[in-house]
């Protein structure tokens, strides 16, 4: 009877990997036995998620070009071409165009979000147009309209989903696949503090195991839950009318500094 060789372990990149999903995502394929790079701005949060885990930790801020150069180039050296990159980091925090104060909340949230994914992609490509693998970024549902009081959110995840598309697209030659996946509500230290109701919210584990099957997949564009999934496609073509009278009284995210 002929013996099958052992798979060799995932090697999978995470940002984001100090709390929420990220932490999540990093203990879903550490339980599966990836090799894991984790990239986060707290390293006790990155010691935390890490515990038990095959992985590398690298304290770094995606909003900081060099530093995620350094940190993809240490990955590299130390573990080799990912397999997987998934750009989990983020902030959500209300912000108002009116509040002369909030315009560098404005400017934090649209380079974590966007950029951040930038930051985190660019420096894997060269080596992993060699063998292919998967980049995934995590959007939101909150991207499909714009929210009050949430405007620097919404637009910023509004941006990502749309740079995903069009990364998605040039790479395709080289066999590299981009995994766009746009959760709804997920029960992190990020969204405890919202004054409203969160319908069809998760549990960060159960986000990370649905986040992953999407990037097993290589779907190009995801939203989860799947019922979350049917009210984005009814908020996306509702008129504009309706949509306005619904959301325009909506309670709105507490305002303050990124987190």
């Amino acid at each position: 009877m002929a013996s099958t060789a052992p798979s060799k372990p995932l090697k999978v990149f995470i940002t984001g990997a100090s709390s929420g999903l990220g932490a999540a995502l990093a203990r879903h394929y550490g339980a599966a036995g990836a090799q894991l790079g984790l990239a986060g701005r707290r390293i006790e949060g990155l010691q935390d998620t890490a515990a038990g885990l095959d992985a590398r930790l690298y304290q770094a801020d995606v909003r900081d070009a060099v530093a995620m150069q350094a940190v993809a180039s240490a990955f590299l050296s130390e573990v080799g071409t990912p397999d997987i990159v998934i750009a989990a980091a983020g902030i959500s925090v209300g912000a108002l165009t009116e509040e002369a104060d909030d315009a560098p909340v404005f400017r934090a949230v649209m380079d974590a979000n966007v950029l951040g994914l930038v930051h985190t992609f660019q420096p894997f490509l060269c080596a992993m147009r060699t063998g292919g693998g998967v980049l995934c970024g995590i959007s939101s549902v909150a991207g499909v309209r714009g929210l009050p009081g949430g405007g620097a959110y919404s637009a910023s995840k509004a941006a990502a989903t749309v740079y995903l598309e069009a990364l998605r697209l040039e790479l395709k030659q080289h066999g590299i696949a981009v995994v766009t996946v746009a959760p709804g509500y997920i029960d992190t230290p990020m969204t405890r503090v919202n004054p409203y109701a969160m319908p069809f919210r998760m549990s960060a584990p159960a986000a990370a195991a649905k986040a992953a099957r999407c990037i097993a997949r290589r779907r190009a564009y995801s939203v989860i839950p799947w019922q979350m999934a049917w009210v984005s496609h009814l908020l996306k073509w509702l008129p504009i009318p309706v949509y306005d009278a619904i959301f325009e009284k909506a309670p709105r995210k507490p305002r303050g500094l990124p987190m």
